[in-house]
C-alpha cells in the first residue's frame, strides 16, 4: 500500500507539481491552523457557526479547500474560537 507522504515526494520531484504546491502553501497553512484550534477546542463546525455567524457550510467549504475567506472572515472565526488572528510575513528561503 502506497502512503500520502510517498505519492506527495514522488509528484514534488516534477518541478511544476511542486510550484504550484509552494503557491498554494498559505493557502494550506490557514487551513491547517483553523481546524487545528477548532479541534483543540473541542468545538464542532456548526457550534463554531453559531458562535461566529458563518454558515456551517462555509465553514465546511474553507476546511476543504473550497472557499477561499476573506481576511475579515478569518478573523470572525478567529474571535469565535477566543482567539486573535496573527498574520506573519517571512522571508522566502534562499534559492540554492
Amino acid at each position: 500500500m502506497t502512503k500520502y507522504e510517498d505519492v506527495r515526494e514522488q509528484l514534488l520531484n516534477n518541478p511544476e507539481v511542486k510550484a504550484e504546491y509552494e503557491n498554494l502553501q498559505p493557502e494550506f497553512d490557514i487551513i491547517h491552523a483553523m481546524i487545528k484550534a477548532r479541534k483543540e477546542q473541542n468545538l464542532t463546525q456548526k457550534e463554531l457557526s453559531e458562535r461566529t455567524g458563518i454558515t456551517q457550510a462555509d465553514i465546511s467549504r474553507i476546511e476543504n479547500g473550497t472557499r477561499n475567506p476573506s481576511l475579515n472572515m478569518i478573523k470572525r472565526l478567529a474571535k469565535g474560537m477566543g482567539m486573535r488572528l496573527k498574520l506573519e510575513f517571512i522571508p522566502e528561503p534562499e534559492k540554492k
